[in-house]
């Protein structure tokens, strides 16, 4: 669905949706509980779902409700197992490593660009500690055998997402192991969403020793918190002129993306940002750097090997809107300017579909969106909210 957007400012209130991250976890931590877990989480989305059904395929048994999820936990893990991951890169690479620890002999399934993305080093300290890893085919990794407890090894350079998958596969293996996570980590607070994540199941984490501790201890209910990531693009909206309170946000939450508050405000100058630890707020940073006073985004590197090259996608949007972004091997610089209006090409990734559609509040003339229905991969909700704010769009035909 591709859509054209009049210009126009948003104002009202809304909820925010529930975290993406912390879904995720608490319905892995819930699906190797002792007991049934009542889980709050009233919207979902693609990826949310690719975790649900890959853990009904592993014995757990999750039923949606009107408030979100009641998990009764696995009870007997299949010996095999396909899991549908879709495009979920959370989803592959915190289940990897957990099939490693049970001992199931399971075939991953990947959609979209998931298959190009890397799983090195991930991948190698797993066959190092007992598993074997193949592809089978382009959209497919198998994984077999087992991962024996011990002493493991990953840079913390490359994706939180390995550090969390080990983490919830040592929780799950017999005895203590330990986890020496190298090198500078990147996207630091979503280990710590992690952690958060087993404390509140009755896993202990101590420096880097993790104590097996399965089964997990249910708290019986728990309730997703609001998603400061998705939050940000109506907050950024705030930024460049429109009037949005965005309700169920938990201001002292370990979610990283709540730097957003303090990105936005630094905004306000011609600053300069790191993308080390909020990789998920550059598209729509930028967007606010260029109807302010410009910014330049360091430590980029990493944005190449997300759903598609989030580096070219964030320039392409900017371009296209008639602002002259450059990037370089390591930073993207955006120069303040005017929203002239015009089409972007989202690339499929739901951040860039948003943050052209904030951009379009204070373009000059319509701005067409390719492939606009993508915002479903992490807040299928986005244009009903829009449309409520006040933003005017409509299907467009090629």
């Amino acid at each position: 669905m591709d859509i054209l957007i009049h210009p126009g400012k948003l104002s009202g209130t809304i909820s925010a949706i529930p975290s993406k991250s912390q879904a995720h976890r608490y319905l892995i931590c819930a699906a190797f509980s002792d007991q049934p877990t009542e889980i709050i989480c009233r919207q979902t989305n693609r990826d949310i779902e690719a975790t649900a059904q890959c853990l009904c395929a592993l014995g757990a048994d999750i039923r949606r409700t009107e408030s979100g999820y009641y998990v009764y936990p696995i009870t007997r893990f299949p010996k095999k197992a396909e899991l549908p991951c879709a495009e979920s890169g959370s989803t592959l690479r915190f289940l990897l490593p957990i099939v490693g620890a049970i001992g199931v002999e399971a075939t991953f399934l990947l959609e979209g660009r998931l298959s190009q993305r890397p799983l090195s080093p991930l991948w190698e300290e797993m066959e190092r500690m007992g598993c074997k890893l193949s592809r089978p085919s382009e959209t497919a990794v198998l994984c077999t055998r087992q991962l024996k407890p011990g002493s493991y090894s990953i840079s913390g350079g490359v994706s939180s997402q390995y550090i969390t998958g080990l983490l919830f596969a040592l929780s799950l293996l017999n005895g203590c192991s330990r986890l020496e996570i190298t090198g500078e980590i990147e996207s630091a607070p979503y280990i710590h969403i992690t952690t958060d994540a087993l404390r509140t199941f009755g896993v202990e984490i101590n420096a880097d020793v993790i104590a097996g501790a399965y089964p997990f201890r249910s708290p019986g209910k728990v309730n997703v918190e609001g998603d400061w990531s998705n939050a940000a693009f109506f907050l950024a909206a705030n930024a460049i002129g429109s009037s949005v309170t965005v309700t169920g946000l938990n201001y002292d939450s370990s979610q990283g993306d709540r730097a957003v508050i303090d990105a936005l405000q630094s905004l306000e100058n011609n600053a300069v940002i790191s993308a080390r630890d909020i990789p998920d707020l550059i598209p729509i940073l930028a967007v606010t750097a260029a109807a302010r006073q410009g910014a330049v985004f360091t430590h980029i590197e990493r944005l190449r090997l997300k759903e598609s090259d989030r580096v070219a996608t964030v320039c392409g949007l900017l371009n296209a809107l008639g602002i002259g972004a450059e990037q370089t091997q390591s930073q993207i610089i955006v120069p303040p300017g005017r929203f002239i209006g015009g089409t972007v090409d989202s690339a499929r990734y739901h951040r860039i579909a948003m943050a052209a559609a904030i951009a379009a509040t204070v373009a000059e003339n319509p701005v067409i969106i390719r492939d606009a229905e993508c915002v479903s991969k992490s807040y299928p909700g986005f244009w009903r909210d829009y449309q409520l704010l006040g933003g005017q769009y409509e299907q467009y035909i090629r």
